[in-house]
């Protein structure tokens, strides 16, 4: 379990947290849902320590390995398909171990067949199931999702999360799922938090199991 204990951060005179407490269950999806600009990625920030706290203590992430799903795939123009996914896992494994997984993770968000692809030879959404592959084969205890699906139609949002949910039901890590969108909330979510106000705070926490549906998106639309 991670834990955010007492967090307080500033940015010049604009107060982001103070004195917040937020618990990421082991092995869960853990969405912090709430309006653009309000802090979440902040807080997914000083979870994966890319910004360091003010004041307080985060417990949980000690030694541990991070990977990142952005809202753009942010992979490099000049390597293909397959030699993205290689490159982050030069310094971890093997060649013979690199070839493995990187095929098997190509073949489970089905690109098999564009590998020798580069970047801008594929769509949008191709190019953002590459990023989830990629993050999926970096050995890391802890994903962050920071909104990957923004921008996509509702037709390829569905695609995305239908690969995203193959990829971690094969190898379930701690995730942390940043989002506004409602419907993504729902469908991928473990536990929910909403946050709100400033400095940010979690109004309300949503255990998934625990409500309809219905009953959550009722709950969500008024953030």
């Amino acid at each position: 379990m991670i834990e955010l204990i007492n967090v307080s951060k500033k940015f010049n005179n604009l107060q982001i947290l103070k004195n917040f407490n937020m618990t990421i269950d082991d092995k869960k999806i853990t969405c912090l849902y709430g309006p653009s600009g309000i802090g979440k990625t902040t807080v997914a920030n000083l979870v994966s320590n890319i910004i360091s706290i003010d004041d307080g203590i985060i417990k949980g992430i000690e030694n541990s390995m991070f990977s990142y799903v952005f809202q753009e795939p942010r992979l490099l123009e000049w390597y293909s398909v397959y030699d993205n996914i290689d490159f982050v896992l030069k310094d971890i494994y093997d060649s013979n171990t690199r070839q493995k997984k990187v095929n098997n993770y190509i073949d489970m968000v089905e690109l098999r067949d564009y590998k020798s692809y580069k970047p801008k030879e594929l769509s949008g959404g191709m190019a953002q199931r590459v990023s989830l592959a990629r993050a999926f084969a970096y050995p890391s205890d802890i994903l962050i999702m920071d909104e990957p699906f923004k921008g996509l139609d509702n037709k390829l949002k569905n695609e995305m999360i239908s690969s995203f949910l193959k990829l971690w039901s094969e190898e379930k890590r701690t995730v942390l799922f940043i989002t506004h969108d409602i419907d993504e909330a729902v469908l991928l979510s473990d536990t929910i938090l909403i946050l709100n106000n400033r400095p940010v705070e979690i109004v309300k926490k949503i255990e998934k199991n625990n409500y309809e549906i219905k009953d959550i998106k009722k709950m969500l639309i008024n953030y």
